[in-house]
């Protein structure tokens, strides 16, 4: 009876996810120029240059709508903890100076950058689901790390591709009755960004930039990852990483990625890379018993990956994003992290290149040629008070 019920619900879910390109797009609003062909479009859809297309019908679930028939059909995956009760950061600060530099994490792949007076929030999800429906979808096991009210000012939001954990509507529409004035967005994407109130929305390809302030720029670099909102317009929009260049030094974000040679390329181009905000998962098979790798899509990172990642960029510090907020995928709940520990002693590298910062903790420098520091802990490394693990206690039925 109960899987009757899903699969009528599921049928509800897929007319909701057909509809959604419809939404609330301003009719007269100016339609994005096409693209012309690339290494990267082919004139209709977009693709990662230099890695084979799986054949129609055979791409890689994992990041896209899979969770749908997982909710139908069960997984074997393990069960995280419920969301424990957490106390956010501290309020951030308003603004802070040129030459100054402030990461503060909000909790999976959203960070607030605030950096020569100017503040950036990328990737920014405060919703309890990560889905097109309120009710159904992977739900948040960690709260976000800032509160939204005490958001400072935004000047600008940065979307690296249109995945519900990284493109959320809702908290877009929150932004935008906060008078947030600007987007920058990958191509593809402008109709739906403005159609949750953003009103200036810029769209890059690879390689392009933008001015936020006379003195800080934001430019699209590549990734490799795929991009989807339904069952039917898969990479039809592109996907991306975000460099964000100032007096106070360069700030990368990877968005979601695969491993490959475009973070030596992007450090060619940007080194020195003060900050690197780098996703350490998912990575592990997506049903128990298979082998290692034999199920896992080029669209992501593991911690391995991560760290090589790190050190082909060539970061001051890297920060590690996408862990302990949405399952994604088959990992417990501490594995990312705990193989990411193993993957820095593997590589000598000392636990503060590659920092686990929790949700509401910030990584900065005063000035540009100082040190970034992980701003709030103690002299043994631990985070300040108020942040607290996740409870190890059976989790709510979906």
């Amino acid at each position: 009876m109960v899987k009757k019920l899903r699969i009528w619900m599921l049928s509800v879910v897929l007319a909701g996810v057909a509809a959604l390109p419809l939404y609330g797009a301003d009719p007269g609003a100016p339609a994005e120029r096409p693209q012309t062909v690339s290494d990267h479009f082919d004139g209709g859809l977009y693709f990662n240059p230099g890695v084979a297309q799986p054949p129609a019908g055979q791409e890689p679930r994992r990041g896209g709508h899979g969770w749908i028939w997982r909710w139908v059909f069960g997984n074997d995956w393990p069960e995280w903890p419920e969301q424990a009760a957490s106390f956010p950061g501290p309020p951030p600060e308003v603004r802070v100076p040129k030459g100054a530099l402030r990461v503060t994490s909000v909790g999976h792949a959203t960070f607030l950058v605030q950096m020569d007076s100017v503040n950036i929030l990328i990737d920014p999800i405060w919703s309890e689901r990560c889905s097109p429906v309120s009710w159904a979808g992977p739900r948040r096991h960690t709260a976000p790390g800032i509160r939204f009210e005490e958001l400072p000012p935004i000047d600008a939001v940065l979307l690296t591709h249109n995945h519900y954990d990284h493109l959320d509507l809702p908290t877009l529409e929150r932004l935008a009755q906060r008078r947030t004035p600007r987007a920058v967005v990958p191509l593809g994407n402008v109709d739906l960004v403005r159609s949750a109130g953003i009103p200036v929305v810029d769209a890059l390809d690879w390689w392009q930039s933008v001015r936020l302030s006379d003195e800080v720029t934001v430019t699209l670099v590549p990734a490799r990852h795929f991009s989807s909102r339904t069952l039917w317009d898969r990479n039809k929009t592109l996907w991306g990483g975000f460099v964000v260049s100032g007096p106070s030094g360069n700030v990368f974000h990877a968005g979601d990625t695969a491993y490959g040679p475009h973070f030596r390329e992007i450090a060619r181009r940007y080194r020195p890379i003060r900050i690197a905000l780098l996703p350490i998962s998912p990575f592990r098979p997506m049903h128990t018993g298979e082998a290692a790798g034999a199920s896992r899509p080029s669209v992501h990172m593991g911690p391995a990956e991560a760290v090589e990642a790190h050190l082909d960029l060539g970061a001051q510090v890297s920060v590690a994003a996408h862990f302990q907020v949405f399952q994604l995928g088959p990992e417990g709940f501490d594995d990312a992290v705990t193989e990411l520990a193993s993957m820095l002693k593997v590589r000598d590298l000392k636990a503060d290149a590659f920092i686990v910062a929790p949700p509401g903790s910030t990584v900065g420098s005063a000035r540009p040629d100082g040190p970034v520091l992980a701003i709030g802990q103690d002299a043994a490394g631990r985070w300040g008070a108020g942040r607290q693990a996740a409870r190890c206690v059976k989790p709510k039925k979906n």
